[in-house]
């Protein structure tokens, strides 16, 4: 019983240094299919995703306690107000003027998911990003959102002024999507494929293929071994049926 046990466990084991030397002999098709997931990835970029375009505009908002000076004071309420303008750059309010005032065909949320708000950090900037498909069209949304919510911040806030520190670009250069990064990571999923469809086959074979093997499967001894032709095709369930006649063998020895 304890013999079948150690048999089982054999059976299921894998040798690492022979997966290695599969993985070496098969290295041609393992780069094969990392090749053809590459351009398959490659040309589903090109061809089926739509190019996006950034565009950003920045704005500086900061409340005065006296017209002609800048305290200490004003500097930290601005500071610690700079999050609460952001959030009202993408408030409802906003984003229905900017969908009336260019006659945009979308929803409030639609219109939400392509702007994007944030702050450098240490900096009461904020930079507000568009992006869609049309360069122009990014650069007169992320316009209009800046007017709409500087009026917005003025009048929530009760602050003087919302200044401007960049209008929005024209981009010329495409945002989204990466090429080369696509590629790449199509590239590396080719080959984990591969290497993973490789490991299973290896599993799943059980067929005796050397002198070795007899001895380690079937704890036989091997008396001799009959050459094949060159050219012969080999019969893998006349290998197991030869496997488990040794088996049945063995069991009636003991």
């Amino acid at each position: 019983m304890e013999k079948n046990n150690n048999f089982e466990q054999d059976e299921i084991a894998i040798d690492l240094g022979e997966l290695f030397q599969v993985f070496w002999n098969k290295a041609h098709m393992i780069i094969l299919a990392g090749v053809v997931l590459a351009l398959a990835a490659f040309a589903w970029t090109k061809i089926f995703i739509t190019p996006q375009y950034d565009s950003t505009t920045k704005i500086f908002v900061i409340t005065k306690q006296n017209e002609n000076t800048v305290t200490s004071s004003d500097l930290q309420t601005g500071t610690l107000l700079t999050k609460d303008y952001m959030e009202m750059v993408k408030s409802r309010p906003v984003l229905e003027e900017v969908i009336a005032v260019l006659n945009l065909d979308m929803t409030t949320e639609q219109l939400a998911q392509t702007i994007t708000v944030e702050t450098p950090a240490e900096t009461r900037l904020i930079n507000i990003t568009v992006r869609n498909e049309d360069p122009k069209l990014a650069k007169s949304i992320a316009d209009a959102v800046r007017e709409a919510a500087s009026i917005q911040i003025q009048e929530v806030m009760n602050i003087d002024a919302v200044n401007t520190v960049e209008e929005a670009n024209l981009p010329t250069q495409k945002a989204a999507p990466n090429t080369m990064k696509n590629t790449l990571l199509g590239g590396i999923l080719g080959v984990f494929i591969a290497i993973g469809i490789i490991v299973i086959i290896y599993i799943l074979d059980d067929t005796i293929k050397t002198p070795d093997d007899v001895e380690r499967y079937l704890e036989l001894n091997v008396l001799a071994s009959l050459p094949i032709k060159e050219g012969t095709k080999k019969n893998k369930k006349a290998k197991n049926i030869a496997r488990k006649a040794a088996m049945q063998a063995k069991k009636k020895r003991r």
